[in-house]
């Protein structure tokens, strides 16, 4: 299966055939069981920090992981990350950074989902965008309409923001924070890409954009609209990129409350890996639950390669 760029709406494609692999020996795991949940995947949608890599490290085994997926007829992955500090451009280039050189998989970020919100639902808003620069660059080359703060009171961007956008915005610094918060008691709408807490990396957790999203709110009393992982418009833009239905999606992610949520909440499927933030600990008092659990993606290949020798066998 080749799974299409995010310029692509392509029709949605055919049910292939579904092979009924002899799978190797599991642990007893929550929800569906491995095999039929692989059986009944087309696409993997796959979370990129603490699934992929932490950081600046591929984690062992990612790489055989994408080969597995690449290599079947049935199933593809593509890349959904929650971190809009940057552009799907910079993820393609940190693949080919930490080592990744076959094929890239489509990547879709939730600033993707932001911006395809904003040019569908509020397509002439002045918007006060809280990013890093070259996500900024990213919502202007879109057309996105931007506030910025005026320079007085006859400059002509005096005009209110008619909302704020908060991304996760590495470059963030208090002078933004309080134009934000002044602009939503002022009465400008409040969204943000996504509710990730921390952001897991190498050298441990860094505040995300849900941390941001907690002091905004406690200092204007104003909850965000948020419109990535776990909320149905990062499943819906999914469908509508790949043509494949959301029974036939498994999310892939280290974060019950974001990967996980998205797919068991939306009518797709969760598939909860422990190499980034979530342990499974966390599962005894999680309102979330996966269809699977593994240690990492690197566990999902000898099943891959299971299924598709069934597949192979039924040709």
């Amino acid at each position: 299966m080749t799974v299409p760029s995010p310029s692509d709406l392509p029709a949605r494609p055919s049910e292939p055939a579904r092979p009924e692999p002899n799978p190797p020996r599991q642990t007893p795991r929550p929800g569906v069981p491995l095999a039929q949940l692989i059986k009944e995947t087309r696409l993997f949608v796959v979370d990129m920090d603490g699934t992929i890599y932490l950081g600046e490290n591929p984690l062992p085994g990612a790489w055989a992981f994408l080969q597995a997926c690449q290599a079947s007829a049935e199933r593809d992955c593509l890349f959904f990350t929650n971190n809009s500090s940057t552009t799907a451009a910079h993820y393609a280039q940190k693949l080919r950074r930490l080592g990744w050189q076959g094929p890239l998989p489509p990547i879709v970020t939730s600033g993707d989902v932001a911006i395809s919100w904003l040019q569908r639902e509020q397509p002439q808003a002045r918007v006060c965008l809280l990013a890093t620069p070259s996500v900024t660059r990213q919502f202007e080359a879109a057309g996105i309409r931007l506030w910025s703060e005026p320079a007085g009171p006859d400059d002509s961007r005096a005009e209110r923001p008619d909302l704020v956008l908060l991304t996760f915005d590495q470059s963030l610094t208090y002078a933004k924070l309080a134009r934000a918060c002044q602009a939503i008691r002022e009465g400008a709408g409040f969204v943000a890409t996504h509710p990730d807490i921390n952001c897991p990396t190498e050298n441990g957790f860094i505040p995300d954009c849900g941390a941001i999203i907690s002091l905004i709110s406690a200092s204007t009393g104003v909850k965000p609209v948020i419109l990535g992982k776990p909320y149905p418009e990062t499943v819906a833009a999914i469908e509508a990129l790949s043509g494949v239905p959301r029974s036939q999606l498994t999310f892939i992610g280290d974060r019950l409350y974001t990967d996980i949520a998205c797919g068991v909440n939306n009518g797709a499927h969760g598939l909860l890996v422990l190499s980034g933030e979530a342990s499974r600990a966390d599962l005894a008092g999680s309102p979330v639950q996966p269809d699977a659990v593994l240690p990492s993606v690197a566990d999902l290949v000898p099943w891959l390669s299971q299924a598709a020798a069934g597949a192979q066998l039924q040709r």
